[in-house]
Parts: C-alpha cells; sequence; structure tokens
C-alpha cells in the first residue's frame, strides 16, 4: 500500500485534510450541505531546501499542524456557532442576518502558544516532578523510565477522560471517517462512502501515534543526555536543570518522532514495523470511533478538494481562498 502525502484531522461537524499544495476544510450544516474552504498552502519545507533536512522537517511540520489545526477548529466552530445563531432567529421568526468576522492572526498566535505552553506543563513538566519524588535522580534510566510512564499514563488519562464526554463522540467518528477516506485513497479506490467504510480506522500515521512516539522515543534521549549531564557535572541535574535540558531537546525528539512516524508508514507491510505501531493504533481505538456515511461523505469532500478532485455528486457550498 503506498504511503501518499496527504493527512488531516477532525474538526467540530467535519474534516481537514492537508495535501503537498492545499489545504481543505469540510463541515456539514445542519440544513445537511457540505461546506468547504479551500486554500493552497506550500509548506515551509518546500520552500525552503535546508528546512527540509531529516528531523528539522519533522520540527517545521509540527508547527505548522498546530498553527493549521487550530485555525481550521476555529472555522468549524464559527460555522457551528453561526448554525447556532440561525436556528435561534429562525424560532424567534427573525431573519437571520450572519455577522462578518474578521480573522485575528493576534488571537491565533495566542491560541496556539496558549495550547502549547499547556501541553509542555501538563506532559512535559508534571512527569518530571512526580518522578522526582521518588529519590531516583542518580539513576538516569530509571528516572526517565518512570517519567515516560507517568507522561503516557497522563496522555491516556486525559484522552480516555474527553472520550466520555458525548460531544466528543462525532470528532473521534469524523476522526475515523478521515482515516478511512484516507486509506481508501491511497489503495486507488473509488472515493464512496461504501468503499470508504470498507477500511479501517486505524492508521499507521495517526497524530496520535505521533504523540505516543515521541513519549516512548524521549525515554531514550532524555536518558542519554541525563547520563551525560551527570559525567560531565559529576552530579545528575536538579529539577529545573533537568527540565531546561529536556526541553531544549524536544525539537530533536520531535523531529525523530516524525522521521520515525513517516517511516512507519512506508513500511507498514513490513512484519516488524506491523508489530512495532500496535500500540499507536491500539490507542486510535480510543480516539477514532466508527462513522456514519454521511460523516464519511463530509470527508470525501475535503480530501478531493485536498488532491484538486473537485467533481462530486454531493450538495456542497465551496469557499475557495
Amino acid at each position: 500500500m503506498p504511503d501518499l502525502a496527504v493527512g488531516g484531522q477532525a474538526v467540530i461537524e467535519g474534516v481537514m485534510m492537508r495535501s503537498k499544495d492545499r489545504i481543505a476544510t469540510a463541515v456539514r450544516t445542519v440544513a445537511g450541505e457540505i461546506l468547504v474552504k479551500t486554500e493552497k498552502y506550500i509548506s515551509y519545507t518546500k520552500r525552503y531546501k535546508i528546512l527540509s533536512l531529516p528531523v528539522i522537517r519533522g520540527v517545521v511540520t509540527f508547527v505548522e499542524m498546530l498553527v493549521i489545526g487550530i485555525r481550521t477548529l476555529n472555522f468549524s466552530a464559527d460555522i457551528a456557532v453561526k448554525e447556532l445563531e440561525k436556528q435561534e432567529a429562525e424560532a424567534r421568526g427573525e431573519e437571520y442576518i450572519p455577522k462578518e468576522k474578521k480573522n485575528n492572526a493576534v488571537m491565533l498566535g495566542l491560541t496556539a502558544v496558549i495550547a502549547l505552553a499547556l501541553g509542555i506543563l501538563i506532559f512535559f513538566f508534571t512527569p518530571l516532578a512526580i518522578s522526582s519524588l521518588f529519590n531516583i535522580e542518580k539513576d538516569a534510566v530509571a528516572f526517565n523510565l518512570v517519567a515516560g510512564v507517568i507522561r503516557v499514563g497522563l496522555f491516556l488519562a486525559y484522552v480516555y477522560l474527553i472520550s466520555l464526554f458525548g460531544e466528543f463522540k462525532k470528532v473521534f467518528q469524523y476522526h475515523g471517517a478521515e482515516h478511512k477516506s484516507i486509506f481508501a485513497f491511497e489503495n486507488g479506490e473509488e472515493l464512496t462512502p461504501e468503499n470508504v467504510g470498507r477500511y479501517t480506522t486505524l492508521h499507521p500515521r495517526c497524530g496520535t501515534s505521533f504523540i505516543l512516539i515521541v513519549a516512548l522515543f524521549a525515554i531514550l534521549i532524555y536518558a542519554v543526555s541525563d547520563t551525560l549531564y551527570a559525567v560531565i557535572t559529576g552530579h545528575p541535574p536538579g529539577l529545573l536543570t533537568r527540565f531546561g535540558v529536556h526541553f531544549s531537546l524536544l525539537p530533536l525528539v520531535a523531529g525523530t518522532s516524525y522521521e520515525l512516524l513517516k517511516l512507519s508508514g512506508k513500511t507498514r507491510d513490513n512484519a516488524i514495523t506491523r508489530v512495532l505501531i500496535k500500540p499507536g493504533l491500539w490507542l486510535q481505538r480510543i480516539t477514532t470511533k466508527e462513522p456514519s456515511p454521511e460523516q464519511m461523505e463530509v470527508a470525501i469532500v475535503a480530501l478531493e478538494s485536498a488532491v484538486g478532485l473537485t467533481e462530486t455528486k454531493l450538495t456542497v457550498k465551496r469557499t475557495c481562498l
């Protein structure tokens, strides 16, 4: 099975898909129509040769997807709010006049920074702080193994807790629709709900798997860095020093994890790879759910728009930027 340059994420009542030169976000409205916003986007890894180098491209791609993800979530949230306002106006017997909303780059950037800071605090600093309570700072391997287990445990708890909220069920279903449609596209299938529905919701290149790879690979990198620090200074790093060293190595961890994720996608049929990617696929059993045919239609429209296949039999309104 070929590993094509297309990926995406679930949004509110829809799916965002990204290809090598486009981003498309498709959202289902209350009226049953599919609203699609497409925009041309060339990754910075394609614009500047130095940013396309292995590991570096992983860091750049991670930052890009963080910003794109928040932006597309904001778009889908705006649609959901307008749909609610329209329903309320109709209930009052009034004509609905949508309010124009201006894009605020400053607020978008601030949102991305806050999201990243919270992620670092909860999943990066907290495991180090808890591990420090066990008085195993002198054993770099044991310390980072405990921190890694705590980090994975926090992430699993976070994913499980949000899965309990009914509002997230649709998001997880759209996540499953995204994976299914990409699988069908990679296999050269005609993109119909019937064809897409035959594929699994578990994809080796999923961002969920990426996070798990980061957490596991970090154990190795940070154990080595802590050992080198102790050898050079003659004592193990303190909590804040350890946090500073680990944080400075985060781009290396994320970039290398990205390369491992890409490799797992390209070698997914290899017997060894199939074993190694199992934990990530198991985790996706929580973050993806079986989608409805209507949800698969939305994912198909997003995918077709992202790769330039614009013909569809569905009722679609397109907004091209």
